[in-house]
């Protein structure tokens, strides 16, 4: 008797019946080909832009979030299963937000044991003497996410230097990305499209000394991986993560980029890649036909990090903090500076502020922490199509139209944060 024919199976394997459906290509696939086609599909993106050389110390940048934690789990499994010669290590950054970051570092202690790769944690209470809920009770919520950004960029490179890695890897998905490509074309900033699409950037460094210079390579393995993926991996297999939002982020002005992204989503399932690769030739374009020299870069004054200006940007944002001036740095930085002006004719002081474009005299050197790398518990182990589209592209035309005019209007309502970063 002939056996009755498998209902819903697997496109690749066609012997198990199918238990999703990808978002990225609409493939019908049982649990084992998902993680074999999202496995493989990182793998050859390592590969083809050649991420690492044998021998690298990589630094993965763990936040005990979705991305980072399969980021983890993905580069230790494919750096055992095709030989790397990866030596790994987690990098966490603690921003010294109460019930969020606490939280989630404790996800990432159990990740180190899980997967057993050490860990090193640096603080901004350490890095700079202010922690992001030292900062919110400063300034508010307006401006959190831009000294949070300039900060969390500048402690990473920082962390590197302390485990003397060759290589950072973050967990930025496709999404991400995309999102990033829509907020600087709607910030009309082109320029900066080159390196938000570029999957490898240089980033160069310099310890406390300002004698030796260490150039710490960063990397996006994630980069056109669909961030419903992730989490769809990171269910199937059990991976333990923290899934709780940023407290402080929910006005952040990527969320409205986010919005529209995912609507264009679920008109075309294919809106993420295209505007990654859309971005990649719109950065093409600009870095082709500028004229525009692009700023020498030197080392800040005053801690020796790497800068277009004499003093760099989180310098700038705590001279501001630790003056009682936190606005100086993020804009209308020229208002700032004649209130402080008219303050210091009232009390018959005369103390200039810095700019980023002038030195600073006498200003105190940050030092280089001591690493402490917590080691991993021995007694730990690891288990290693189209969308529905209504009337077509004239209904996708009109999402856009639509979202650009509420994009247009929210963004009016908004005073628009200062995200360059040295």
């Amino acid at each position: 008797m002939p056996s009755k024919p498998l209902k819903n199976p697997c496109n690749l394997c066609q012997s198990v019946r199918a238990i999703l459906k990808r978002p990225k290509t609409g493939q019908q696939l049982c649990k084992e080909c998902f993680f074999h086609v999202f496995e493989t599909e990182i793998h050859n993106t390592i590969v083809d832009n050649k991420l690492f050389k044998r021998g690298d110390r990589v630094a993965i940048g763990a936040s005990g979030g979705k991305d980072s934690t399969v980021l983890a789990y993905v580069l230790k499994l494919l750096n055992d299963r095709y030989d790397y010669g990866l030596d790994l290590m987690l990098l966490s950054i603690d921003e010294g937000i109460t019930g969020y970051r606490d939280d989630s570092l404790e996800t990432v202690k159990r990740n180190r044991d899980q997967y057993q790769i050490p860990l090193l944690i640096v603080s901004y209470k350490e890095l700079y003497g202010w922690s992001m809920d030292d900062i919110v009770k400063e300034i508010g919520r307006k401006n959190n996410c831009t000294f949070c950004g300039v900060f969390r960029r500048q402690a990473l490179d920082r962390g590197a230097i302390m485990l003397n890695v060759d290589h950072i890897v973050t967990g930025h998905n496709a999404d991400d990305i995309a999102e990033t490509v829509l907020m600087n074309i709607l910030r009309g900033d082109l320029p900066r499209l080159q390196r938000c699409t570029s999957i490898i950037t240089n980033d160069t460094s310099e310890d406390s000394s300002g004698i030796e210079t260490s150039k710490v390579l960063r990397s996006k393995p994630f980069k056109y991986t669909y961030e419903k993926e992730i989490v769809m991996y990171a269910y199937f297999k059990k991976l333990d993560y923290f899934s709780t939002e940023c407290i402080y982020s929910p006005n952040a002005y990527r969320g409205h980029a986010r919005v529209f992204l995912k609507d264009l989503e679920q008109v075309r399932r294919t809106s993420i890649v295209d505007i990654i690769h859309s971005g990649e030739a719109l950065s093409a374009s600009v870095v082709a036909n500028t004229t525009t020299k692009l700023p020498t870069l030197t080392t800040c004054t005053r801690c020796g990090y790497i800068s277009s200006n004499a003093l760099c940007k989180a310098c700038l944002l705590l001279e501001g903090l630790n003056r009682g001036l936190p606005q100086l740095g993020v804009g209308h930085s020229a208002k700032i500076r004649r209130q402080h002006e008219e303050r210091q004719r009232d009390s018959g002081t005369s103390t200039p502020l810095p700019t980023s474009s002038s030195p600073v005299v006498g200003g105190e050197e940050s030092t280089v922490l001591a690493a402490t790398v917590t080691l991993p518990s021995s007694t730990s182990s690891v288990d290693t199509g189209n969308a529905q589209t209504k009337d077509g592209l004239d209904y996708e035309a009109k999402v856009v139209v639509t979202h650009m005019k509420d994009l247009e209007t929210r963004i009016g309502q908004l005073q628009m944060p200062s995200l360059h970063s040295t």
